[in-house]
């Protein structure tokens, strides 16, 4: 027998042994898409931190997983078919585009085979999307000085304003750091420590003065924002909990951020811009939303928070309570124990949103015609089924408390019907929130009362920005510039998200 017939059960036996593995892992990439999908049908409308971890790190370990696969299939196909290259998406046409050019070795000239002369004959080209690290540089300012002569007189530019006197960060290098750290998640330490590793050693120290100076720089802009919000006639409001330092005893203490939200596109509004506020408290008293909505006038859509309740007391606020909370607590019964009742119920819910979805964009009044016709229906349907449930179930039974808990707001629920410019539920807010979340993972905690309002300002600012389709930091960078440079408080308009358009930069600069 020859060493290749010895070989060959050794060979095929490892083949059998790879492809095994292979199934192994396809199998276990399908289980955990598949407990990641019921992680998140249990994470409807929950906050708990144990299951945001649990999803978090199947997500990471799934991520790892089909980025092995996609490796090993990748490697598959070229061994397969070489000749065949895999197809993939055009890149996005706005990015700047360079140019390569790879000539035959031996260069463009001489035909390697016979030395004759080459002759061109056309190319082939493909795109590859390509990266270039952050790159710190020093801008040096330059005020060349001229002299009349006729009169001696001295003529120079005068000192571009800074936004820290004294300081060596241009206000670029400030909308950096914010945005780095509000909307990119990345703590100032960790900024540091990636800023070390390119030869630029800054205390972290440094880079929370240049946060705070741009916040202050910010101010104007977020009072603008929140006084345009509250001439609105529609706002959403949510709160999320914020750890912060209690100063001196190394504990933290439960804060909340509270997020105000204006945001009518979903009914055609064109007058009113998309912006959204945050509030910092040191409590969830009801006196903050109460101090911060005392102005308002119009529909407030929010959760079944008691603290609003005084502000519903008279006739200046409307409550328009949250279909997506009402739904959330019959659909945990549903998953635990389903019945004919509780499927029924949420058909029902399914048929008003799918209503919701084909009259989204369309105007208050269109809306309001089609929620009478068909939506005002289904939710007396649904008041109907409710109440003929509740005087069968036991008052103390889950189901029964879940819809108590509607039929309790059931005015509310219902206020949607009449008014065009509401939505069914409050998921405007909660997606403003969405950002406050991921960020409170990294950042972990607010340091200080003066921190969490220093924060609550920026978000203000940055959603705002993401709001109105606007990058964040090439606004704050330009900005603050001209907040600096004493723009007139007559003109804050101009400087709003939904107003604001990048002006060319006057200032000539040259590499070194």
């Amino acid at each position: 027998m020859s060493d290749a017939d010895s070989l060959a059960p050794d060979k095929d036996a490892l083949i059998a042994e790879l492809k095994a593995a292979l199934a192994a892992r396809d199998t276990l990439i399908e289980t955990l898409r598949f407990q990641l999908a019921q992680l998140r049908r249990m994470s409807f409308g929950q906050s708990s931190e144990r299951l945001a971890d649990q999803i978090e790190q199947l997500e990471l370990t799934l991520e790892e997983l089909e980025g092995e696969a996609e490796v090993a299939d990748a490697r598959k196909a070229i061994k397969a078919s070489p000749e065949r290259a895999a197809p993939i998406r055009s890149l996005p046409p706005h990015l700047p585009r360079a140019e390569r050019r790879i000539e035959p070795e031996g260069g463009a000239c001489t035909c390697p085979a016979c030395g004759g002369t080459l002759r061109p004959l056309g190319e082939d080209s493909d795109e590859l999307l390509d990266v270039a690290p952050v790159q710190w540089r020093v801008l040096r300012n330059i005020r060349p000085k001229y002299s009349c002569r006729s009169c001696e007189k001295i003529v120079q530019a005068p000192t571009p304003p800074k936004p820290i006197a004294r300081g060596k960060a241009t206000f670029s290098t400030l909308a950096h750091v914010v945005v780095a750290k509000f909307d990119h998640h990345l703590p100032l330490y960790r900024q540091a420590e990636m800023m070390a590793a390119q030869g630029l050693e800054l205390d972290r120290s440094t880079l929370a003065g240049w946060a705070g100076q741009a916040a202050s720089l910010l101010d104007p802009i977020v009072s603008r924002i929140r006084e345009v919000g509250l001439a609105a006639s529609k706002i959403h409001a949510d709160d999320t909990p914020v750890p912060m330092l209690v100063p001196g005893k190394g504990k933290t203490a439960q804060a909340r951020l509270w997020a105000y939200v204006v945001d009518d596109r979903a009914s055609g509004g064109v007058t009113t811009p998309a912006l959204v506020w945050y509030k910092f408290t040191p409590d969830r008293s009801g006196a903050h939303p109460q101090n911060e909505l005392k102005d308002f006038t119009g529909l407030l859509q929010a959760d079944a928070y008691a603290g609003f309740d005084k502000l519903y007391a008279g006739n200046r606020i409307s409550e328009v309570a949250c279909w997506a909370h009402f739904r959330r607590k019959i659909f945990e019964n549903h998953q635990t124990s389903p019945t004919p009742l509780t499927t029924a119920l949420l058909d029902k819910i399914r048929d008003l949103y799918a209503i919701e979805e084909e009259i989204r964009g369309s105007p208050p009044d269109v809306r309001c015609v089609r929620r009478q016709e068909r939506s005002k229906p289904l939710v007396g349907e649904l008041k109907v089924s409710i109440d003929d449930a509740l005087r069968r179930l036991s008052p103390k039974s889950n189901m029964a408390k879940a819809l108590a808990y509607g039929r309790k707001r059931w005015d509310a629920l219902s206020r949607f019907l009449d008014a065009g410019v509401a939505e069914i539920d409050n998921n405007i807010a909660e997606r403003a929130m969405r950002s406050v979340a991921v960020g409170r993972k990294n950042w972990l905690f607010a340091g200080s009362k003066a921190g969490g309002e220093r924060a609550a300002a920026i978000y203000s600012v940055i959603e705002t920005c993401k709001l109105n389709g606007i990058e964040p930091q090439a606004y704050i960078a330009d900005v603050i510039e001209k907040i600096a440079s004493d723009w007139p408080a007559s003109r804050w308009d101009e400087l709003m998200p939904w107003n604001w358009a990048a002006t060319p930069s006057k200032t000539c600069v040259k590499a070194a």
